[in-house]
């Protein structure tokens, strides 16, 4: 399998993770170099306009990986919400199920089998750079997948579900805190 452009088949996506990144990292320090050595405007960008840059570069490298390549011109909000799931695998959010024994517990006692997901905040903020990184470059905003109804839906999920859960935790977390002042106030008695 080529490794450049198998990284995004429905059973090989974890592995080229670092290929990604890389591919970021050169685009990002190969234009940093040459624009710090030509004393363009290019060095003069703000920490946002980078990050929308290196976003952009990646959504990129995730259109030419996929099976089969895409172009922009036929990108659709399912892809991106399929880029978005793939980004889940990176993300430091543990969303417990309703099944397993640590559901609600803010610290977990042990390691669980629950997914890691990316947070609410990361893929809103994400989702805003592309979407205005696509007009910018041609775009039109008619046309533009990361505005896509689906992309939205899918962003209010992960928000209520997040929102959920973090409420199970407060709540379960709310009562434990509660018991405890009782325990301690009935034994000082």
């Amino acid at each position: 399998m080529d490794p450049i452009h198998g990284f995004i088949g429905t059973t090989n996506i974890s592995h080229n993770t670092n290929l990604m990144i890389a591919d970021a990292a050169v685009t990002t320090s190969s234009s940093s170099s040459s624009s710090s050595s030509g004393g363009s405007a290019m060095n003069q960008l703000s920490r946002y306009e980078n990050q929308k840059r290196r976003d952009w570069n990646t959504f990129g490298q995730y259109l030419r990986n996929h099976r089969p390549p895409l172009s922009l011109s036929r990108c659709s909000g399912a892809h991106v919400l399929e880029f978005l799931r793939y980004l889940d695998q990176f993300g430091k959010t543990k969303v417990h199920t309703q099944l397993c024994p640590f559901f609600g517990h803010p610290n977990p006692p042990a390691p669980c089998a629950c997914p890691l997901r990316q947070a609410w905040g990361s893929l809103d903020a994400l989702i805003g750079r592309l979407r205005a990184a696509f007009e910018e470059n041609g775009g039109s905003p008619e046309t533009n997948p990361f505005g896509a109804r689906a992309v939205r839906l899918y962003l209010r999920e992960v928000r209520r579900r997040l929102k959920r859960v973090g409420s199970a935790m407060k709540r379960r977390s709310g009562s434990v805190l509660l018991l405890r002042r009782y325990h301690r106030l009935t034994l000082t008695r």
